[in-house]
């Protein structure tokens, strides 16, 4: 019984100890521990914030591409409906 209670009355301390040092980290802004965590997070943060705009400017790119396509098609069909004019407007002289 008197070598439990020894045991039970080291862990006891062994926690009091630990308890300390968790507060003494919460605490202390300026711990590296804690400024590596802090710059872990913003760097977490801002990679999301690239890539929802990342995701944001592939998706404006793929509507400007089928905008560009549609532009060219129309073009095309201008073009040649330009050369049908211009070849009726030399028939007509």
């Amino acid at each position: 019984v008197a070598a439990l209670q020894d045991e039970k009355n080291s862990l006891m301390s062994e926690n009091e100890i630990m308890n300390d040092r968790l507060e003494q980290l919460d605490d202390s802004p300026d711990d590296p521990s804690t400024a590596v965590a802090k710059k872990y997070f913003h760097a977490q943060l801002q990679l999301e914030q690239l890539q929802e705009e990342n995701f944001r400017l592939e998706a404006a790119k793929d509507d400007y591409r089928v905008h560009c396509e549609d532009l060219e098609k129309q073009l095309i069909e201008l073009q040649h409906r330009n050369n049908e004019l211009t070849s009726l407007a030399e028939e007509s002289r």
